[in-house]
């Protein structure tokens, strides 16, 4: 991980504790942009959207002056109510720095189904308003809400003689699946764009990385990836394309790892790579059939090399034409199938000290076309049954 967090230009933030969790942590941020910078977004595509996703949509058509985050409270499932409290909040975000309550984007993450306290985004929001500055880092910390470990990102390019920066940060560690990105992320730059061209850009890169992991196959109703440019590097976007949506994939492709990495009791990475199908989708629905298989996570926690589970799995994806003879498993560089038979030199030892490692790459063909599509999850163990079931208490 990029340990060092570079500053946006133009960007200014503040992360306090407004008590909406317990144990006096940071759960409130502010976010303030200059002027001139523009803003895209992609969202949840549950249909029980929570109300700051409601407001976000809404309010994304204006010049985004300001974001305001709170954990602890998903403000989800929450009705009329809740959808007055979001717009409510970003009225309170918009008085503090004199700007329309249009140009405040509101996120929230965390338990569903309960109200907001205004009190506490009243304290929130004058306390981060009085301390907005340059430095990013806390962030990463005040948005997390199961995580164990932040997600962050830096990384910057050159182009004739000036420097453009990407730092960005995510949450996330159960409820993951990608319908648009289960988690939180913002991501900043200091480039030049109009908002069509970083829209563009935010959907490429999230589709191959944030739109690629599972931890539980669930999708949030708060899931957000914002990604803000500020223009103060002095570097247009259409000049330098392809170096930035190269940054911009490896910062995207990074956080979403990190979430995996940090799955709600994960203990192993899991690479699921898939080739040959017809199409790409039907890569990806083999890939997301194993993926989301309980006996095949539960059986890499356990270091049981039960490889018939992952066979299973292939052979239940809905897609059509699929042959037995064109199937190729491997387990890292362990041959577990070879044209739909067990591979003749594989035996269970090989297989148990493959399955024992941290990182697991499954290797899957079911075809010979140059399709192929890469999903990355995680391991099932105990204490995700624990976490999820103790989440209220």
């Amino acid at each position: 991980m990029n340990k060092f967090i570079n500053s946006i230009n133009g960007v200014t933030s503040s992360s306090v504790v407004a008590n909406f969790k317990k144990n006096n942590v940071l759960d409130f941020s502010l976010i303030a942009f200059d002027e001139g910078t523009t803003t895209a977004a992609v969202f949840t595509q549950n249909v029980f959207c929570a109300a700051p996703v409601i407001v976000a949509k809404n309010h994304l058509k204006n010049d985004i002056k300001a974001f305001i985050i709170n954990t602890g409270n998903a403000n989800a499932g929450t009705g009329e109510i809740g959808l007055k409290n979001a717009i409510d909040s970003c009225s309170m975000a918009a008085k503090s720095l004199g700007i329309k309550a249009e140009e405040v984007m509101p996120f929230s993450t965390g338990v569903i189904g309960q109200q907001l306290s205004m009190e506490k985004f009243e304290k929130g929001i004058s306390d981060a308003s009085k301390n907005l500055n340059e430095n990013l880092s806390d962030l990463g910390q005040a948005i997390l809400t199961t995580d164990l470990v932040e997600k962050k990102f830096s990384t910057s390019f050159n182009f004739h003689g000036k420097t453009v920066s990407i730092t960005g940060f995510a949450k996330g560690s159960g409820m993951i699946r990608p319908n648009m990105a289960t988690m939180l992320s913002f991501i900043f730059t200091d480039i030049e764009a109009s908002q069509e061209d970083l829209q563009t850009c935010l959907l490429h890169s999230v589709e191959k990385s944030f739109n690629r992991i599972t931890v539980d196959g669930d999708t949030s109703t708060n899931d957000a990836c914002t990604l803000s440019a500020t223009g103060k590097s002095g570097v247009n976007i259409t000049d330098c394309l392809e170096e930035f949506q190269e940054a911009m994939d490896q910062v995207c492709l990074s956080l979403a790892q990190m979430i995996i990495k940090d799955g709600e009791g994960a203990t192993k990475f899991i690479e699921v790579k898939v080739k040959g199908g017809e199409t790409s989708q039907d890569c990806l629905e083999v890939a997301y059939s194993v993926a989301h298989s309980p006996l095949v996570k539960t059986a890499i926690f356990a270091s049981d090399a039960n490889w018939g589970r992952i066979l299973a799995a292939v052979g239940r994806s809905n897609i059509k034409n699929l042959k037995i003879s064109d199937v190729n498993i491997s387990l890292n560089d362990t041959v577990l199938i070879t044209h739909g038979e067990p591979d003749k030199n594989y035996t269970e030892e090989k297989g148990s000290s493959e399955m024992s490692k941290d990182t697991i790459v499954l290797s899957i063909d079911i075809g010979s076309t140059n399709h192929q599509e890469t999903v990355w999850t995680c391991d099932f163990s105990y204490d995700y049954v624990k976490i999820n079931a103790e989440y209220r208490t």
